[in-house]
């Protein structure tokens, strides 16, 4: 299941005063989900557009940035956008967190509209996305029987594909011993699935516990997650696309 970008708009509207401690980063993350849609929404109309496309809409993007992000993503524009476009691309590690912002922004609706026309195998048990090879963002919680079924999203795609629930999407640790969970106080739905291991962790968001949740908004709002795993020494497998 794939949320439209007018959902994911939506969402972060309503979990401002649920979460007054990321209403800032909400509100930004709104404002580039509308610029990101309307770029979906050109490709969905030419299926022919390429990536070379997305340099066009670069300048769109450090203006936004410049008129509503965090200071830390307001910088000069990449002397080589298209060489940053084509490493993301190709799942080379960027190291710098506002060029991975700028790169995954353009291309994500990108690598969904694709997406959206190709047919990824979901039954796939790999620890990278089956259709693009990107790591996952966040883990989706559907019910199956009396438990739950879990699921990894794509960070860039969006594509979701089925994992196991207890094992590392990281290193593949199955012990549970070693694959401890963390869930705050007033936030039931959404938790922190770390490995002892590997010293990595993603958040998982249980539908089965609030339908209403969209992972990639619910897995941004929920910084006292976020905060929890960095005090306690674990880096995300893969950063959100605020680069947390």
């Amino acid at each position: 299941m794939s949320w439209s970008w007018a959902r994911r708009i939506e969402r972060a509207n309503e979990l401002l005063t649920r979460f007054p401690e990321s209403a800032g980063l909400l509100s930004f993350y709104a404002c580039v989900a509308r610029y990101q849609k309307s770029i979906f929404d050109k490709l969905s109309a030419n299926p022919q557009t390429d990536a070379g496309a997305l340099l066009t809409y670069f300048s769109d993007l450090v203006k936004l940035v410049e008129r509503h992000g965090p200071s830390d993503l307001a910088v000069s524009a990449p002397s080589d956008i298209e060489k940053l476009l084509l490493d993301c691309w190709a799942g080379e590690r960027l190291e710098s967190e506002p060029a991975k912002f700028y790169a995954r922004t353009l291309l994500q609706p990108f690598a969904e509209a694709l997406a959206s026309r190709g047919s990824p195998d979901t039954q796939s048990t790999a620890t990278r996305c089956p259709f693009c090879s990107a790591l996952p963002v966040a883990g989706v919680l559907r019910g199956e029987g009396d438990g739950a079924k879990r699921s990894l999203l794509c960070s860039l795609c969006a594509t979701e594909w089925q994992y196991r629930r207890v094992v590392c999407p990281n290193c593949g640790e199955e012990n549970k011993d070693r694959l401890p969970v963390y869930l705050a106080e007033g936030i039931d739905y959404v938790r922190v699935d770390a490995c002892d291991v590997c010293r990595t962790y993603i958040k998982s968001v249980d539908l089965t516990k609030n339908g209403h949740a969209v992972p990639v908004v619910d897995e941004l709002a929920t910084v006292t997650l976020t905060l929890w795993a960095e005090e306690n020494g674990y880096a995300p497998i893969e950063t959100n696309i605020l680069g947390m």
